[in-house]
């Protein structure tokens, strides 16, 4: 049960593959003038920088708490994650917006055709690679779940960010392939703007998503219905315990959880009992789901719980 830590395999593998083809593909817009091809690279070169920030929201997520933020600072990955969407919307989309239109409205013709074509296959290379390990990494974690299901219920933001920045990548490749041979075959370099423009709907399709995803994590999900059962179970199977009312639960980080337990305790405990008790549950939670970072215990009565849990219902 317990859940997966941050993992930076997809990352590392998606900066290293996107810096190389981001130097590569400036290289080459520079040399034919491609609209397409210099769309692709400020988009290879966002995607650089959103790696990076990736892993800077996966370090300060680790900090130990403090007394300005008790309950640490897991919550930094899912902020981090969320600034990574909207440099995809406002760079990689704005930027490639921008050169199709004005490559439409004032086009040029492709020169040295034939160097887009060859960096453009070595990039599905580099990318196509990155996009394998990404995907390999978010198999893992997912279990039986679609791909789809498993992003809606994914506390990582890093593997499918990682994995649906790769996805984006390799279609705007695509357009990119197909905007320029058109451009080639009609002699019409217009279509190469249209790639562009076809790139920045991509990437903004891919950042609206993204920061979706993101929001949630953001504002605080709950842990997975089973990892409260288990909860639940330890809590029930103390003597001191009459019943396991309930437990609100909180992700501020992958493998960060605090939890709030509402217990009904035996009527003949006293208070060193109860605090006894609640030690005991605390050992044994660490101890079989020690992401579980922080617990609290409130006494309570099942009516008392029930009339609260009614309230929340819409």
């Amino acid at each position: 049960m317990a859940t997966p830590a941050v993992s930076k395999k997809a990352i590392y593998a998606a900066l290293v593959g996107n810096l190389l083809i981001a130097v590569t593909k400036f290289a080459a817009a520079w040399v034919t003038g491609s609209s397409a091809m210099l769309s692709e690279a400020v988009h290879s070169l966002v995607d650089t920088g959103n790696e990076v920030l990736l892993l800077h929201g996966i370090r300060r997520s680790r900090l130990p708490p403090d007394r300005a933020h008790p309950l640490g600072h897991g919550r930094e990955l899912y902020f981090w994650s969320f600034i990574v969407a909207l440099l995809v919307f406002a760079l990689g989309a704005g930027v490639s917006f921008y050169e199709g239109v004005t490559h439409i409205l004032a086009p040029e013709p492709i020169r040295n055709v034939m160097v887009t074509y060859v960096v453009l296959g070595l990039s599905v290379v580099f990318e196509g690679g990155s996009w394998w390990v990404a995907l390999r990494e978010f198999g893992a974690r997912k279990g039986r779940l679609g791909y789809l299901d498993a992003v809606r219920q994914s506390k990582d933001p890093t593997t499918f960010t990682v994995l649906f920045e790769d996805s984006a990548a390799l279609l705007g490749l695509l357009i990119a392939l197909v905007g320029i041979a058109a451009s080639q075959y009609t002699e019409n370099p217009a279509f190469d703007g249209v790639a562009s423009i076809g790139i920045g709907l991509v990437l903004a399709m891919t950042a609206v998503f993204l920061a979706r995803e993101c929001k949630g994590l953001l504002l605080g999900e709950q842990a997975a219905p089973g990892l409260q059962a288990v909860i639940l179970k330890i809590v029930d199977e103390d003597p001191a315990v009459h019943r396991a009312n309930g437990v609100i639960t909180v992700h501020l980080a992958p493998d960060q959880i605090v939890a709030a337990l509402s217990a009904e305790f035996e009527d003949r405990m006293t208070t060193p009992q109860i605090e006894a008790c609640v030690e005991r549950i605390e050992a044994r939670l660490k101890a079989e789901l020690p992401e579980v970072t922080a617990l609290f215990v409130k006494p309570q009565t099942a009516t008392r719980w029930s009339a609260r849990q009614q309230a929340l219902e819409p």
